[in-house]
């Protein structure tokens, strides 16, 4: 996308992350009010965004929200396992990709043990510092240890594909990946997460903007052939702590990502409320199967997070909310009534409903429109050039 752009869809999406995000979690707000008030909330039941749209607006707007969370969430888990085979050939590619891919996917079974979202949270904690180091590590090492090419080009955006398929990464980067309410809950007091999600956007931009900034000022046009920055870098012994925690760091997020999957899944079975946990993890594991098929057939990292950007990010994360919002508080009783008003900074519902609306509108336009024809051709030359079921996409 060049510098320019780059810079400012980061800032732009991660906005919009933060407000869909708020969005989000003033309906789940309404949400657990009804079931408080009723007296039907169970402690040991996972609420899902899915349960929310059904319990606020009924069972035509669950099965969207169910069909593109769940999606998204299993695209976005298939994403992590790619990235596992694809960081790790960069230290040892005595193995090719496929088979690293295999044994990764085996180790993901492990991932059927982890009861709640609850239990993980300090193995998340972990993660931030692992992205945290790696992130630091292409900053210094570009700035101050790779050998300058002066002859380095610096074109981009050379078309308009590529162009549209980087802002749909971005806005898949900072969509949260469907866990907002998963999350929540997993919080001792969840209402604090739209607050606690903004902190998260903030300290992300200086993880994102400073390593995007210095390798694309190092290598420049280099970037357009590799999906992950490690391929451009020298070896060394930074580096390999840097792929050994990215690593640990994707298998983390890979269980993040598949517990919230587990939940529906179980759901689906009514055993979700089970105290019988061999029964769950013998249930759980067509779930992880599945998404290692689904790594092994389209193994093209950087194409799969456009693809997913542009289709099911773009509407279950920020378009969905946005419209299921606009429709409850029609209803002056609803804006009377809700838990959350709108935000200090806007006071008054309008401003409220054209941030919504304005939302829709760019991101079904950029997001929908031109991000899906950029990812789409973008993933089916990839299909064409390496095949189903690419032994190693770009060794």
């Amino acid at each position: 996308m060049g510098i320019t752009s780059g810079i400012i869809f980061q800032l732009l999406y991660g906005a919009l992350g933060c407000w869909s995000c708020y969005i989000t979690m003033c309906l789940y707000m309404d949400y657990v009010k009804i079931l408080e008030r009723h007296n039907t909330r169970r402690k040991s039941h996972i609420i899902q965004w899915y349960e929310v749209l059904n319990g606020l607006l009924g069972r035509w707007w669950r099965a969207p929200g169910l069909l593109f969370n769940c999606a998204l969430l299993v695209s976005t888990a298939t994403i992590q396992l790619i990235a596992c085979a694809n960081t790790i050939w960069y230290m040892n590619n005595s193995l090719d990709k496929r088979t690293w891919t295999f044994i990764f996917g085996a180790l993901c079974f492990l991932t059927v043990l982890i009861p709640t979202a609850r239990n993980y949270r300090l193995w998340v904690f972990f993660g931030i510092f692992m992205t945290t180091y790696t992130a630091w590590y292409f900053t210094i090492a570009s700035i101050f240890f790779e050998k300058h090419d002066k002859h380095v080009q610096h074109s981009a955006p050379v078309s308009t594909i590529q162009y549209f398929s980087g802002a749909t990464n971005i806005l898949f980067t900072f969509g949260n990946h469907a866990l907002t309410l998963e999350i929540a809950e997993a919080m001792d007091t969840p209402r604090k997460y739209k607050t606690t999600n903004v902190y998260a956007i903030l300290y992300t931009f200086t993880l994102t903007l400073p390593s995007a900034v210095s390798v694309y000022w190092r290598f420049g046009d280099q970037m357009l052939d590799h999906p992950n920055a490690l391929a451009v870098f020298s070896p060394s012994k930074f580096k390999n702590v840097a792929i050994i925690l990215m690593l640990t760091h994707q298998f983390i997020e890979f269980a993040a990502l598949v517990v919230p999957v587990f939940a529906m899944w179980e759901k689906l079975l009514g055993i979700h409320c089970s105290q019988n946990y061999t029964l769950k993890c013998v249930a759980r594991m067509p779930i992880v199967l599945g998404i290692c098929f689904l790594a092994i057939m389209l193994p093209f990292f950087g194409s799969i997070n456009s693809v997913v950007g542009a289709t099911l990010s773009s509407i279950g994360i920020y378009i969905l909310p946005c419209l299921a919002f606009m429709v409850i508080r029609q209803h002056k009783e609803s804006r009377e009534n809700a838990v959350e008003q709108p935000p200090f900074w806007i006071k008054s519902w309008v401003g409220v409903y054209c941030i919504n609306l304005g939302l829709v509108i760019w991101v079904g336009i950029i997001g929908i429109g031109f991000g899906s024809w950029a990812s789409m051709h973008n993933l089916m030359h990839k299909v064409e050039k390496f095949g189903w079921f690419a032994k190693c996409f770009q060794c």
